[in-house]
């Protein structure tokens, strides 16, 4: 990296954020542009910042470029991410569900155990202090299967958490994908799949987590760390943000959790239970792309339908553009034909004061999706 210029489009996403922390600590000169500021630019508010309604490249730079700006010209981040992947001896969790949490594992367990890694995750991991570290050991990478980036990554290790279609407009089906997957499996020299759940304490509810742990386990014994020396950090694990982040306000507890696909909706909603017995869950979920709730509309109802009240927002597009007849009243139909019924509020402003309304003392309120409904944390902040 030493002697490079890179500029980085998109300098406020959790990946691209990454990337350029790791490049700069590795002796590149950084830089980037992004729309508006983010709490990931943070360790990186010392580097040149443009901030504004268009992507900016100035002379003398060479740009990596964000998949959600494919008319910028540059490098793209799949591509710059799989050279910071060639340089170092890698450990890559790929999967559908628990890759970040996992990832956050593996590298927290070696950074308590003295292994020194470092890590891409596309997540803030609040006990490791950001979602990029700079060691000289194994380097930590969460792979994302969405575009298909994890599976030019070569991997020491390579972790799957487990296979479920998830991306409607990536692939076709399943088999497609556990077919891509087990392509990649077989150019890694370590593959770890199918681990045993941990059976020891852990911070994180939930059988979910205690898979994730499981596999992260598995990995850091290829990695050379020994069981009786991973398993205390491992329980210490407390999580990576929006993975179960649990604030109280007054008389209730909100719990923000990314859940977006039904299997993660009916895990955090299992954690819940377990973690709160007896409480009344509550929830609000915003829809995450159109293909998806055009596709998974039913089997999101039937996860949801497991909360004791439902209340559901619009979709969040991210990268895709409307589709007639696709909102999130679909979800809150889906509900209505199983016998539940739901709140269709189209804003977040209107599903948090539709909690707020009804909160009581004890209750737990859920924001669940990967979209912007995390605002409503803020917006629940006057309950109690």
């Amino acid at each position: 990296m030493k002697g490079r210029r890179l500029w980085f489009v998109g300098i406020g996403g959790a990946g691209l954020s990454a990337y350029a922390q790791l490049a700069r600590a590795w002796g590149a000169e950084v830089g980037g542009w992004d729309r508006v500021r983010t709490p990931y630019l943070e360790p990186l508010a010392d580097v040149p910042l443009e901030i504004g309604p268009e992507p900016v490249v100035p002379d003398g730079w060479e740009s990596v470029v964000s998949s959600a700006y494919p008319s910028v010209p540059g490098l793209r981040r799949a591509e710059f991410l799989r050279e910071l992947v060639a340089s170092r001896a890698a450990i890559v969790v790929g999967g559908t569900h628990g890759k970040g949490t996992t990832a956050g594992m593996i590298a927290y367990v070696l950074r308590e155990t003295g292994r020194d890694p470092a890590w891409l995750i596309g997540a803030p991991v609040p006990q490791l202090g950001s979602n990029a570290g700079c060691g000289s050991g194994f380097l930590v990478v969460e792979g994302d299967e969405s575009d298909r980036t994890v599976f030019s990554l070569p991997a020491e290790i390579a972790v799957v958490t487990n296979v479920e279609l998830d991306h409607h407009t990536e692939f076709v089906s399943r088999a497609q994908l556990e077919a891509a997957f087990e392509r990649w499996l077989a150019t890694a020299t370590h593959v770890v799949r199918d681990a045993p759940p941990f059976e020891g304490e852990l911070l994180l509810p939930g059988e979910h987590n205690r898979r994730n742990a499981g596999a992260a386990l598995a990995a850091l014994e290829v990695a050379g760390v020994p069981r009786d020396e991973a398993e205390p950090p491992l329980g210490r694990f407390a999580g990576t943000g929006r993975r179960f982040e649990v604030h109280r306000l007054g008389e209730v507890t909100v719990v923000d959790d990314y859940a977006h696909h039904p299997t993660e909706i009916t895990a955090t909603i299992e954690a819940a239970r377990e973690r709160f017995p007896g409480a009344r869950l509550r929830v609000l979920f915003q829809p995450h792309l159109y293909s998806r709730t055009r596709h998974l509309a039913w089997e999101l109802a039937a996860a949801l339908a497991d909360a004791d009240d439902v209340t559901v927002t619009d979709v969040y597009p991210a990268r895709e553009r409307p589709v007639p007849g696709v909102s999130g009243r679909l979800v809150v139909d889906a509900l209505s034909d199983r016998g539940v019924l739901a709140a269709y509020t189209p804003r977040v402003e209107d599903g948090a004061a539709r909690l707020r309304r009804g909160a009581r003392p004890g209750d737990v309120l859920l924001v669940l999706g990967a979209g912007d409904v995390d605002r409503a944390v803020g917006l629940l902040g006057e309950v109690g």
